[in-house]
């Protein structure tokens, strides 16, 4: 996969930057793995805005990923990579030999007419399912359950993948994509492989319109506002004082808000780095 660049033919083809499409094979989605979504503009059940900044975008349908990957001992073959509007990652159409189809988060390097197979005594190759127990220390996992039957939680974004490191007991030491070391139960499972569309975080929109194309309206700054609107907001002339916060005070850049009584803190080795 490639970067995109184009002649400046106009303002908004000048800084555009994208992923060329080559690793897609097929353009028409699997109609009985198709779900709608209702567009909710940022509006709660009353009408109420409740999330700025949203709205508008480009009409989706939800495709039904396949997180659990628990078609133990059966056989797929990929049948085409497809574009997801709903995720930065490509997806894949699997047909299992007994005839059922699924969506699953596509790795990178997977091709139409691979065979995959997920569950016990399945070979750690690419695309393939495992549990924690059974994968090779030092293999790029991603797709991984937090929970076993719970579903993949971890690295499901395009490029992103964690690392099996050591084990522990019953537990597996994984390196996750911010540095963060955890501990999670080998009876988990996770995907062989880095998630595909690795040149994702280098796309450049080129121009306003993109973006409302995604449902992202014109974001203002804090600072453009008044005193009442929010705590950077005031000041004569440009000012651009006080720090950095949100709306409603939290501080940004650096500003720890995980709770000290986490539950899940006695599974985390190491903190994820600044």
């Amino acid at each position: 996969m490639t970067l995109k660049k184009f002649k400046p033919t106009t303002p908004g083809q000048r800084f555009k930057v994208i992923t060329d499409s080559s690793d897609i094979t097929s353009s028409m989605a699997e109609k009985s793995l198709l779900t709608p979504i209702k567009s909710t503009g940022g509006r709660n059940n009353s009408g109420k805005m409740t999330v700025r900044y949203h709205g508008g975008g480009h009409k989706r349908k939800y495709r039904l990923i396949d997180f659990k990957r628990d078609k133990d001992g059966i056989k797929g073959v990929v049948e085409s990579i497809q574009y997801d509007p709903n995720r930065s990652a490509r997806i894949a159409l699997v047909k299992y030999i007994d005839g059922e189809k699924r969506y699953i988060i596509a790795p990178n390097g997977l091709k139409t007419g691979q065979q995959i197979i997920s569950g016990e005594n399945a070979a750690p190759e690419t695309g393939n399912a495992l549990y924690l127990k059974e994968i090779p220390l030092g293999t790029v996992i991603h797709n991984i359950e937090l929970n076993p039957g719970q579903g993949g939680k971890i690295a499901r974004s395009a490029g992103n993948y964690c690392q099996l490191q050591s084990r522990d007991g019953k537990y597996a030491i994984i390196k996750f994509p911010s540095g963060e070391t955890r501990k999670i139960l080998q009876t988990c499972k996770a995907t062989i492989g880095m998630v595909s569309n690795v040149e994702n975080n280098l796309e450049k929109s080129g121009k306003a319109g993109r973006n409302r194309w995604l449902g992202r309206r014109p974001r203002t700054r804090g600072v453009a506002m008044n005193p009442v609107d929010h705590p950077m907001g005031g000041g004569e002339g440009k000012a651009s004082g006080g720090h950095p916060r949100s709306r409603k005070g939290i501080p940004a850049k650096g500003y720890k808000t995980r709770s000290l009584k986490n539950k899940s803190n006695k599974f985390i080795i190491e903190r994820r780095k600044k």
